[in-house]
């Protein structure tokens, strides 16, 4: 029996990414911040609330693409006008959902297919429909994965459901630096054979709360660890779903000892410890 464990791009075992919420101003110094680091981060917006002429709290979609085009950032859903999934009609929620999508694609020229639910997204269900429905609705309309909340950890493992991605933490958790030291002390490879997983840190929240808090060291803390490493894969959400998903599309022989990748991207993965890489349509035989 072999043991397959995903790898990052050029072999690493440890990827981060960031996942921010409601394109406001603050998203300035939040960018400037994780630039410096290189870090990359997920940009949530309601595209329903982009500012207009007088709202000086929201940026405009040009800032907002500027913003991310500086540091190789993503823009995805978060409903045209933030409405919770579980609290709205299934008629509300598409509508919203579809129309944020339409709208931000309309705005930056590309296929958006990231989200993160919106306020209490699909932890409160008031409205007489299910989390099964939600989630099989916005896989139609096109989204591959939506970030949901409300249930921090340090497993640092990688989504079973992509339409319910529970991030690592909140960056208001009490245990946010103990689980990064964690994420960062940790080396899966001195694990016993069956446990050398690959790992996640996934931080999520909203630049205005280090604004209304005082806080923006905690960020500057934050990525100064976390950042500018050579052991980390530096992602966005939808790069993270990418690669994942090219990696659950290998195919193996029997045996194992051949192995056939059939996506688009170079894969890294180990067998019983052993790195190996697979490029694009290539089948590889595995000693």
């Amino acid at each position: 029996m072999r043991y397959c464990f995903i790898r990052f791009p050029g072999g690493k075992s440890k990827a981060l990414t960031l996942s921010y919420d409601d394109g406001c101003i603050h998203d300035r110094k939040l960018i400037e911040t994780l630039n410096r680091y290189n870090i990359k981060t997920t940009l949530n917006v309601n595209s329903g609330f982009m500012a207009h002429q007088g709202d000086e709290w929201h940026l405009t979609a040009e800032e907002l693409g500027k913003l991310a085009e500086s540091g190789g950032h993503e823009i995805a859903v978060h409903g045209a006008h933030h409405i919770a999934p579980g609290k709205a009609s299934a008629v509300n929620g598409i509508a919203d959902i579809l129309d944020c999508r339409r709208d931000l694609e309309r705005a930056y020229g590309k296929i958006i297919r990231g989200m993160a639910y919106p306020d209490t997204g699909i932890t409160a269900m008031t409205a007489g429909v299910s989390k099964k429905q939600i989630k099989t609705y916005i896989k139609s309309l096109g989204i591959v994965y939506s970030r949901t909340l409300g249930a921090d950890n340090d497993s640092f493992s990688l989504p079973e459901d992509w339409f319910e991605w529970i991030p690592t933490a909140h960056h208001i958790n009490p245990m946010l630096m103990t689980y990064l030291d964690k994420f960062l002390n940790a080396e899966p490879r001195n694990n016993y054979i069956a446990h050398q997983n690959s790992q996640l840190f996934y931080l999520w929240g909203h630049s205005f709360e280090y604004e209304n808090n005082k806080n923006w060291d905690l960020l500057e803390e934050f990525c100064k660890k976390a950042g500018n490493r050579d052991d980390i894969w530096y992602a966005t959400n939808i790069e993270i779903y990418d690669y994942v998903e090219a990696f659950r599309s290998l195919r193996f022989s029997v045996d194992n000892n051949l192995v056939y990748n059939p996506s688009l991207f170079t894969v890294w993965f180990t067998e019983d410890s052993e790195l190996f890489s697979i490029k694009p349509g290539q089948t590889l035989k595995i000693s």
